[in-house]
Protein backbone atom coordinates (compact mmCIF):
# COMPACT_ATOMS: atom_id res chain seq x y z
CA UNK A 1 0.00 0.00 0.00
CA UNK A 2 1.05 3.56 -1.05
CA UNK A 3 -0.26 6.94 0.51
CA UNK A 4 0.34 8.91 -2.54
CA UNK A 5 -1.41 6.23 -4.51
CA UNK A 6 -4.64 5.68 -2.32
CA UNK A 7 -4.73 9.66 -1.99
CA UNK A 8 -4.88 9.38 -5.56
CA UNK A 9 -8.09 7.34 -5.87
CA UNK A 10 -9.75 9.19 -3.53
CA UNK A 11 -9.26 12.52 -5.29
CA UNK A 12 -10.33 10.75 -8.29
CA UNK A 13 -13.77 9.62 -6.52
CA UNK A 14 -13.96 12.74 -5.19
CA UNK A 15 -13.97 14.28 -8.46
CA UNK A 16 -16.58 11.88 -10.02
CA UNK A 17 -18.99 12.46 -7.08
CA UNK A 18 -18.22 16.57 -7.45
CA UNK A 19 -19.94 15.92 -11.32
CA UNK A 20 -22.72 13.92 -9.83
CA UNK A 21 -25.24 15.85 -8.08
CA UNK A 22 -28.14 13.53 -7.87
CA UNK A 23 -25.67 10.74 -5.90
CA UNK A 24 -24.26 13.52 -3.87
CA UNK A 25 -27.73 14.89 -2.75
CA UNK A 26 -28.48 11.41 -1.86
CA UNK A 27 -26.05 10.54 0.09
CA UNK A 28 -26.00 14.18 2.00
CA UNK A 29 -29.75 15.00 1.93
CA UNK A 30 -31.44 11.32 1.90
CA UNK A 31 -30.73 10.30 5.62
CA UNK A 32 -31.88 13.90 6.93
CA UNK A 33 -35.14 13.79 4.89
CA UNK A 34 -35.97 9.85 6.26
CA UNK A 35 -35.07 11.06 9.91
CA UNK A 36 -37.74 14.12 9.48
CA UNK A 37 -40.29 11.59 7.98
CA UNK A 38 -39.78 9.37 10.78
CA UNK A 39 -40.05 12.50 13.58
CA UNK A 40 -43.08 13.83 10.94
CA UNK A 41 -44.55 10.10 11.97
CA UNK A 42 -44.19 10.55 15.30
CA UNK A 43 -45.01 13.74 15.81
CA UNK A 44 -47.90 13.47 18.39
CA UNK A 45 -45.21 11.00 20.56
CA UNK A 46 -41.86 13.03 20.86
CA UNK A 47 -41.01 10.28 23.24
CA UNK A 48 -41.00 7.17 20.80
CA UNK A 49 -39.29 9.89 18.43
CA UNK A 50 -36.54 10.40 20.59
CA UNK A 51 -36.39 6.77 21.37
CA UNK A 52 -35.89 5.51 17.45
CA UNK A 53 -34.36 8.32 16.50
CA UNK A 54 -30.71 8.39 17.41
CA UNK A 55 -30.39 4.80 16.06
CA UNK A 56 -31.71 6.14 12.93
CA UNK A 57 -28.65 8.29 12.74
CA UNK A 58 -26.32 5.33 12.50
CA UNK A 59 -29.39 3.11 10.57
CA UNK A 60 -30.22 5.34 7.88
CA UNK A 61 -26.36 6.63 6.51
CA UNK A 62 -25.22 2.62 7.12
CA UNK A 63 -28.19 0.99 4.32
CA UNK A 64 -27.30 4.48 2.10
CA UNK A 65 -23.59 4.46 1.94
CA UNK A 66 -23.65 0.54 1.38
CA UNK A 67 -26.20 0.86 -1.70
CA UNK A 68 -24.07 3.86 -3.16
CA UNK A 69 -20.47 2.32 -2.44
CA UNK A 70 -21.56 -1.39 -3.82
CA UNK A 71 -23.20 -0.34 -7.02
CA UNK A 72 -20.08 2.07 -7.82
CA UNK A 73 -17.37 0.15 -6.92
CA UNK A 74 -19.05 -2.70 -9.51
CA UNK A 75 -19.26 -0.22 -11.97
CA UNK A 76 -15.43 0.48 -12.30
CA UNK A 77 -15.17 -3.60 -12.65
CA UNK A 78 -17.92 -3.97 -15.28
CA UNK A 79 -16.78 -1.08 -16.87
CA UNK A 80 -12.90 -2.42 -17.31
CA UNK A 81 -12.03 0.75 -15.46
CA UNK A 82 -10.58 -1.30 -12.32
CA UNK A 83 -8.43 -3.35 -14.82
CA UNK A 84 -6.66 -0.01 -16.51
CA UNK A 85 -6.02 0.90 -12.89
CA UNK A 86 -4.42 -2.28 -11.83
CA UNK A 87 -1.84 -1.84 -14.90
CA UNK A 88 -0.59 0.52 -12.81
CA UNK A 89 1.64 0.08 -9.50
CA UNK A 90 -1.81 0.39 -7.44
CA UNK A 91 -2.24 -2.60 -4.39
CA UNK A 92 -6.09 -3.42 -4.22
CA UNK A 93 -5.52 -2.25 -1.18
CA UNK A 94 -4.94 1.40 -2.47
CA UNK A 95 -8.06 1.38 -4.06
CA UNK A 96 -10.53 0.03 -1.28
CA UNK A 97 -8.72 2.73 1.23
CA UNK A 98 -9.19 5.60 -1.98
CA UNK A 99 -12.67 4.36 -1.75
CA UNK A 100 -13.04 4.22 1.92
CA UNK A 101 -11.22 7.94 2.24
CA UNK A 102 -13.21 9.50 -0.83
CA UNK A 103 -16.56 8.38 1.28
CA UNK A 104 -15.56 9.22 4.34
CA UNK A 105 -15.17 13.21 3.74
CA UNK A 106 -18.85 12.45 2.26
CA UNK A 107 -19.55 10.87 5.75
CA UNK A 108 -18.60 14.25 7.59
CA UNK A 109 -20.79 16.48 5.50
CA UNK A 110 -23.78 13.98 5.58
CA UNK A 111 -23.29 13.63 9.40
CA UNK A 112 -23.21 17.46 10.52
CA UNK A 113 -26.58 17.50 8.40
CA UNK A 114 -28.21 14.75 9.59
CA UNK A 115 -27.01 15.55 13.25
CA UNK A 116 -27.71 19.29 12.97
CA UNK A 117 -31.46 19.20 11.98
CA UNK A 118 -32.19 16.06 14.25
CA UNK A 119 -30.74 18.18 17.14
CA UNK A 120 -32.40 21.65 16.42
CA UNK A 121 -35.11 21.24 14.17
CA UNK A 122 -36.48 18.01 15.35
CA UNK A 123 -35.47 18.83 18.94
CA UNK A 124 -34.28 15.10 19.59
CA UNK A 125 -33.18 14.58 23.02
CA UNK A 126 -30.05 13.14 23.67
CA UNK A 127 -28.03 13.50 26.71
CA UNK A 128 -24.47 13.31 25.79
CA UNK A 129 -22.58 15.73 23.78
CA UNK A 130 -23.16 16.36 20.08
CA UNK A 131 -20.16 15.92 18.72
CA UNK A 132 -19.99 12.65 20.10
CA UNK A 133 -23.35 11.95 17.88
CA UNK A 134 -21.83 13.38 15.13
CA UNK A 135 -18.44 11.40 15.31
CA UNK A 136 -20.15 8.01 15.73
CA UNK A 137 -22.53 8.96 13.05
CA UNK A 138 -19.14 9.78 10.67
CA UNK A 139 -17.95 6.01 11.58
CA UNK A 140 -21.55 4.51 10.91
CA UNK A 141 -21.12 5.97 7.23
CA UNK A 142 -17.67 5.06 6.78
CA UNK A 143 -19.20 1.34 8.58
CA UNK A 144 -21.68 1.59 5.22
CA UNK A 145 -18.48 2.40 2.82
CA UNK A 146 -16.77 -0.33 4.04
CA UNK A 147 -19.67 -3.38 3.89
CA UNK A 148 -20.32 -2.35 0.32
CA UNK A 149 -16.97 -2.24 -0.87
CA UNK A 150 -16.72 -5.59 0.45
CA UNK A 151 -20.19 -6.91 -0.69
CA UNK A 152 -19.51 -5.85 -4.25
CA UNK A 153 -16.90 -8.24 -4.47
CA UNK A 154 -20.01 -10.96 -4.62
CA UNK A 155 -21.61 -9.23 -7.27
CA UNK A 156 -21.95 -9.55 -10.78
CA UNK A 157 -23.68 -6.73 -12.27
CA UNK A 158 -24.78 -3.31 -10.47
CA UNK A 159 -28.49 -5.11 -10.02
CA UNK A 160 -27.03 -8.11 -8.48
CA UNK A 161 -25.21 -5.49 -5.88
CA UNK A 162 -28.83 -3.96 -4.85
CA UNK A 163 -29.33 -7.30 -4.41
CA UNK A 164 -26.58 -7.40 -1.23
CA UNK A 165 -28.34 -4.91 0.14
CA UNK A 166 -31.43 -7.28 1.02
CA UNK A 167 -28.78 -10.11 1.75
CA UNK A 168 -26.54 -7.98 4.31
CA UNK A 169 -28.03 -5.08 5.72
CA UNK A 170 -31.76 -6.05 6.75
CA UNK A 171 -31.02 -8.95 8.75
CA UNK A 172 -28.89 -6.33 10.69
CA UNK A 173 -31.75 -3.47 10.65
CA UNK A 174 -34.18 -6.16 12.02
CA UNK A 175 -31.41 -7.23 15.03
CA UNK A 176 -29.81 -4.26 15.78
CA UNK A 177 -32.19 -2.90 18.78
CA UNK A 178 -33.98 -0.57 16.15
CA UNK A 179 -37.47 -2.38 16.38
CA UNK A 180 -36.92 -4.18 19.86
CA UNK A 181 -33.81 -3.74 21.97
CA UNK A 182 -31.56 -6.61 21.74
CA UNK A 183 -31.59 -8.07 25.19
CA UNK A 184 -35.37 -8.51 24.87
CA UNK A 185 -34.41 -11.06 21.47
CA UNK A 186 -35.12 -14.92 21.26
CA UNK A 187 -31.47 -16.29 22.67
CA UNK A 188 -30.58 -17.43 19.25
CA UNK A 189 -31.39 -13.90 17.02
CA UNK A 190 -29.49 -12.10 20.57
CA UNK A 191 -26.37 -14.48 19.69
CA UNK A 192 -26.89 -13.29 16.15
CA UNK A 193 -27.08 -10.04 16.50
CA UNK A 194 -23.66 -9.82 18.68
CA UNK A 195 -21.66 -10.08 15.50
CA UNK A 196 -23.81 -7.71 13.53
CA UNK A 197 -21.97 -4.66 12.93
CA UNK A 198 -25.29 -2.29 13.48
CA UNK A 199 -25.54 -3.72 16.38
CA UNK A 200 -22.18 -1.76 17.54
CA UNK A 201 -23.33 1.17 15.97
CA UNK A 202 -26.94 1.43 17.05
CA UNK A 203 -25.66 0.56 20.54
CA UNK A 204 -22.58 3.90 20.60
CA UNK A 205 -25.55 5.88 19.46
CA UNK A 206 -28.15 4.69 22.45
CA UNK A 207 -24.63 5.40 24.86
CA UNK A 208 -24.31 9.28 23.84
CA UNK A 209 -28.27 9.69 23.89
CA UNK A 210 -28.06 8.06 27.48
CA UNK A 211 -25.21 10.23 28.25
CA UNK A 212 -22.39 7.28 28.72
CA UNK A 213 -19.43 7.30 26.77
CA UNK A 214 -19.49 5.15 23.44
CA UNK A 215 -15.63 4.26 23.24
CA UNK A 216 -15.97 0.58 23.73
CA UNK A 217 -18.97 0.51 21.07
CA UNK A 218 -16.92 2.16 18.46
CA UNK A 219 -13.87 0.16 18.71
CA UNK A 220 -15.68 -2.85 17.49
CA UNK A 221 -17.37 -0.48 14.91
CA UNK A 222 -13.73 0.28 13.64
CA UNK A 223 -12.69 -3.26 14.04
CA UNK A 224 -15.56 -4.34 11.83
CA UNK A 225 -14.57 -1.34 9.41
CA UNK A 226 -11.03 -2.65 9.33
CA UNK A 227 -12.05 -6.36 8.90
CA UNK A 228 -14.17 -5.55 5.95
CA UNK A 229 -11.51 -3.47 4.11
CA UNK A 230 -9.52 -6.11 4.56
CA UNK A 231 -11.49 -8.95 3.36
CA UNK A 232 -12.90 -7.04 0.42
CA UNK A 233 -9.14 -6.34 -0.56
CA UNK A 234 -8.30 -10.28 -0.45
CA UNK A 235 -11.49 -11.32 -2.61
CA UNK A 236 -12.19 -7.82 -5.01
CA UNK A 237 -12.13 -9.16 -8.49
CA UNK A 238 -10.18 -6.96 -11.55
CA UNK A 239 -13.22 -7.30 -13.36
CA UNK A 240 -16.71 -9.12 -14.13
CA UNK A 241 -17.07 -12.40 -14.87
Amino acid sequence: MTLRVTLAVAARVLSQLRRDHRTVAMLIVMPALLVTLMWWMFHDSPTTFDRVGGPLLAVFPAIIMFIVTSVATLRERSSGTLSRLFTLPMAKLDFLLGYALAFAVIAVVQALVVVSIALYALDLDIQGAAWQLGVVAVLDGILGTALGLFASAFAATEFQAVQMMPAVMIPQLLLCGLLLPRDQLPDVLHAVSTVLPLSYAVDAVLGVAQGNSPVAEMLVVLGFIVAALGLGAATLKRRTA
